[in-house]
């Protein structure tokens, strides 16, 4: 596979990043008080704890489960280290909610532990009044997160109950839920949607599902079976024909790209190699998200091994193009 190139571009797209006008605004402040968000200025920086985020969590009994599992983990040294780091902090009562045969399951496997915890973190001092930004970021795990201020504020549907709690290589808010990576492939979120069985089935015919549920990661743009049946009939029964294996793989070949590339960057890169090795245009046309000549309709799918952008209309190599 070849490693993505993307291009810097300007494009900027608001129905993707979008705003969230006064996020975290609703939520209590680190005083507890319902206080403006506060904004990282120089008085700010001055009032840093010389607490890390690790010692400020083993100070509040609130957080005893957290640091059990920080250290179970074998985080502790990470997340004391310089940073910055954001931090969006389950309580004890958080943790409480987890299924607790799931929970010491996860407490005596590391590795998913670690994976677990690292989704809470955000690279960067994110302040409250920085999130106004954002509708979601990218963890220190690999996925992205969303961040909901449609009524109060959410993080993966975790209620956000206090913020900026202010430590000296990083700051801490508090969520009332645990949150969950995906633990899904991109073959097996697909499979699981229920709008992909096209998809699925031409994955199988040019062998690729294999290649898709490995480590990755992977980017797709994944056409919906309505997006295959703008095909004509013809076309899309030839593809799937043993001997036309290697053009269908080239045409599935061109709706990934190599590594996890979400939505924010792919609107800001303009384009990207894939895997099959030409490029594809990605862009804000009339006030809608493009890919070639593609609408997007979903994005920011998160799967274990990439990220998953539906798209209307299959899109086609140049050279299958031609043809």
């Amino acid at each position: 596979m070849k490693k993505a190139v993307l291009a810097v571009g300007g494009i900027a797209m608001s129905m993707i990043a979008g705003g969230l006008s006064g996020a975290f605004a609703q939520c209590p402040s680190s005083s507890g008080k319902s206080d403006e968000p506060r904004v990282l200025t120089a008085s700010l920086e001055n009032e840093v704890a010389a607490k890390s985020i690790v010692e400020t969590a083993m100070a509040d009994e609130n957080f005893s489960t957290l640091v059990a599992a920080i250290k179970q983990a074998g985080l502790v040294e990470a997340l004391s280290g310089e940073g910055p780091f954001t931090v969006f902090a389950p309580t004890n009562a958080a943790f409480a909610k987890v299924d607790k045969a799931a929970l010491e399951a996860l407490m005596k496997d590391p590795k998913a532990l670690a994976g677990v915890l690292t989704y809470h973190v955000v690279p960067g001092r994110v302040m409250a009044s920085d999130v106004t930004k954002l509708t979601g970021a990218v963890t220190l795990q690999g996925q992205r997160i969303g961040v909901d201020a449609k009524s109060g504020v959410k993080v993966d549907g975790a209620n956000v109950t206090r913020t900026d709690i202010v430590c000296s290589n990083g700051v801490i808010h508090v969520i009332d839920a645990v949150i969950m990576p995906s633990n899904k492939n991109i073959v097996q979120t697909a499979a699981g949607a229920g709008t992909f069985r096209t998809l699925a089935a031409a994955l199988e015919a040019a062998g690729l599902v294999s290649t898709l549920e490995s480590e990755g990661p992977f980017t797709v743009f994944a056409p919906t079976d309505e997006a295959f049946a703008k095909l004509p009939p013809e076309t899309l029964s030839s593809l799937l024909k043993p001997e036309n294996r290697e053009q269908l793989r080239s045409v599935l070949l061109y709706h990934v790209v190599p590594g996890r590339v979400f939505s924010e960057a792919a609107l800001k890169a303009g384009k990207a190699t894939t895997a099959q090795g030409s490029a594809i245009t990605i862009a804000a046309k009339d006030g809608k998200a493009m890919v070639n000549n593609a609408g997007l309709v979903k994005t920011d799918v998160n799967a274990s091994n990439g990220v998953i952008h539906v798209i209307d209309t299959v899109i086609l190599p140049p050279a299958a193009e031609k043809k």
